[in-house]
């Protein structure tokens, strides 16, 4: 959940006390609201689990079936028979993985400077770095593009990974988290003969855990769902992606066979919801102290 719909969130609770200044009757009717619409958002996510196990002819009943009458897991077993799905799990879990890290070492470094250390000319830098988060991804594809071409990287790893082992919005966020850390602890540090490598790993990295999980969650997410760039720095189906993937199963020959592409879409979800539970209370931690009160 974002800062702007805690935010939102905190806005219409405050709303709904006024509305009805008996507290029991605004809690009840609160989370009546969030209740519903919560199941308004999961509503779509819980068709697709109950569609990935019905076999074809209790897809399209009227009325629907939110309970297969016959539980079948051959949706499944054919997701891994229609497609090298395998090799695109693996694609897709290497490039997350790699691209994950490799943001958080790049924005964790960048954010130091720029919170930590004074040289000439670091205002200007950051105006100018946070800049580039005006530019729209499409306007860079063909250069990006021309540059992957250049190198040779087609079909590789490294066309998939190094143009986004940097971000200039992750660097911001984690740099604010930083700036919060007391001068007198660096300095005290200092003193006991810490350098700032060892500052950042020892003492910095452990004090913004929550903030770092947040990172690290979008990283993943955003890298785990990219369609556009794999479609293009990609020929070979040994280097395709799994939301690529996903297209083998929509309008084949004898039309979208609903089931098995429900199936193929459940587990490509399932690794991003995995991950959200083991970072979820340093996720939770971090939006709690971004600043935002009860009001």
């Amino acid at each position: 959940m974002s800062e702007d719909s805690l935010s939102t969130s905190k806005s219409l609770k405050k709303r709904f006390q006024h509305l009805f200044p008996n507290k029991v009757i605004s809690t009840i009717i609160w989370y009546l609201v969030v209740s519903l619409l919560a199941l308004t958002v999961i509503f779509p996510f819980l068709w697709m689990i109950s569609t990935s196990f019905k076999p074809l002819s209790e897809i399209f009943v009227y009325p629907p079936r939110w309970i297969p009458q016959s539980w079948i897991l051959e949706n499944y077993i054919e997701v891994w028979k229609k497609a090298p799905f395998a090799r695109y799990f693996i694609n897709s879990t290497i490039v997350a993985a790699c691209v994950t890290f490799g943001q958080l070492v790049s924005c964790c470094m960048a954010a130091y400077a720029f919170a930590r250390l004074r040289f000439v000319g670091k205002s200007f830098m950051f105006m100018v770095f946070m800049s580039t988060t005006f530019i729209s991804t499409q306007v860079t594809l063909i250069p990006s593009y021309m540059i992957i071409n250049k190198l040779g990287w087609m079909d590789s790893y490294p066309a998939l990974i190094v143009p986004f082992l940097a971000n200039a919005f992750g660097v911001f966020m984690i740099r604010q988290s930083f700036m919060t850390i007391p001068r007198e602890l660096e300095e005290a540090a200092k003193l006991d003969g810490c350098g700032r490598i060892r500052f950042l790993v020892k003492i910095v990295l452990p004090l913004t855990k929550p903030i770092l999980a947040s990172q690290a969650l979008f990283a993943f997410m955003g890298n785990w769902n990219s369609y556009l760039w794999p479609l293009i720095v990609t020929n070979n189906d040994k280097m395709r992606t799994l939301q690529i993937g996903l297209r083998y199963f929509i309008g084949s020959e004898g039309g979208t066979e609903w089931g098995i592409y429900m199936a193929a879409a459940v587990l490509v979800t399932l690794p991003i919801i995995i991950f959200y539970f083991l970072v979820q209370k340093t996720f939770v931690e971090s939006m709690a102290s971004s600043g935002l009160k009860d009001v």
